[in-house]
């Protein structure tokens, strides 16, 4: 098997794609480029593999690179709902925007997006020791982001727009974790259980490296997002629904 190979997913239906994916991966490729993809659901799913490179030319289905540890997938194309569901480890790079469901209950790895989400992005991500999910979002997402988040960092940078996030529902639920917007965040727009405060120096600290990912992706300057203002969203209590669901 040859360190790099090609599939033409043209016409293919999910099953035998990810069965030719699996194959290439156990027979040792570290390459694999799939051209013609369209609508094509689980690519990648459950993949392992530090050293296994995934190029997607198209507009891949939902829940692309979900369960995987290990890969990295760079994706030339928008995605539909919930790419790196509940994905371990690894990396996946979206060059458009992407669905509903954006990492949604990820507990590991790097997911970047260079345009918008869709609704309820990052939905019950987690965190366990060194486990830390990351998502970047560099355009903007719509309402509901970030919950039931237990844990992670979501970045939602507004490139290029008048504002990051302008629904309504923001951390809704959130009991760890924190999430980054560029620019002022309008207090109505909180979920329960979220509150704001100002990012310091010690969270730009923190959310720099992967600034610096996304722009080299991406090809921005992290320079110029990080002398943008930040605005912190993390939980306000850990039981955020405690009178809500738990009254007896």
């Amino acid at each position: 098997m040859p360190d790099t190979i090609t599939i033409d997913a043209k016409d293919m239906h999910y099953t035998p794609l990810n069965k030719k994916i699996r194959e290439a991966v156990n027979d040792g490729a570290k390459e694999i480029i799939i051209e013609n993809v369209l609508g094509q659901r689980f690519i990648g799913n459950g993949l392992r593999g530090d050293d296994v490179e995934i190029k997607v030319k198209g507009v891949p289905g939902g829940d692309i690179a979900m369960f995987m540890s290990g890969p990295h997938v760079t994706v030339y194309g928008n995605c539909d709902h919930a790419p790196g569901n509940t994905m371990d480890a690894g990396v996946l790079v979206i060059h458009g925007s992407s669905g509903d469901a954006t990492a949604h209950s990820m507990r590991g790895g790097e997911v970047y997006v260079r345009d918008d989400i869709g609704y309820r992005g990052g939905i019950h991500m987690k965190a366990y020791h060194e486990k830390r999910p990351v998502l970047v979002v560099g355009g903007q997402a719509k309402a509901f982001l970030g919950e039931y988040m237990a844990g992670g960092i979501l970045i939602v940078l507004g490139m290029n727009q008048d504002f990051a996030v302008n629904e309504r529902g923001i951390g809704s639920g959130i009991h760890g974790g924190m999430i980054f917007v560029r620019g002022d965040v309008d207090e109505n727009l909180l979920g329960i259980g979220a509150k704001k405060e100002q990012a310091d120096m010690d969270d730009l600290k923190t959310i720099r490296i992967y600034i610096e990912k996304f722009a080299d992706y991406f090809g921005f300057d992290s320079d110029e997002i990080l002398k943008s203002g930040f605005t912190k969203i993390v939980p306000a209590s850990a039981r955020p629904f405690a009178n809500k669901y738990c009254w007896e």
